[in-house]
C-alpha cells in the first residue's frame, strides 16, 4: 500500500473523552510520527495535532475511531496521491 504523509487535527471537547482519545492514540500509534497537544482552560476544550504517515485505510481507521467518539471532532489532510 501506498504511504501519505499528512495531519489530522483533533478537537476534544468533552473531558470524560480523553481516556478514550488516549486508548485510540495508542491502538494507531504505528502511523502517528509526531504529536502535539494545546489545552484551552478558558473554554474547556483541548486541540491536539497529530504528524501521520501511512496508507489511507489506516489514516482513515484512525480518525473513524476519533470521530465515533463523543465530545471528539477529528479531520485529516494528507499528501495527494501520485
Amino acid at each position: 500500500m501506498e504511504q501519505r504523509i499528512g495531519v489530522v487535527a483533533i478537537v476534544v471537547s468533552d473531558k470524560s473523552a480523553v481516556s478514550s482519545v488516549q486508548a485510540v492514540l495508542s491502538a494507531h500509534c504505528q502511523v502517528i510520527a509526531g504529536r502535539m497537544g494545546i489545552p484551552s482552560h478558558e473554554n474547556e476544550k483541548n486541540v491536539i495535532a497529530l504528524i501521520v504517515k501511512g496508507s489511507v485505510e489506516d489514516i482513515s481507521a484512525l480518525t473513524g475511531a476519533l470521530g465515533r467518539i463523543v465530545g471528539v471532532q477529528a479531520k485529516s489532510v494528507l499528501t495527494a496521491n501520485k
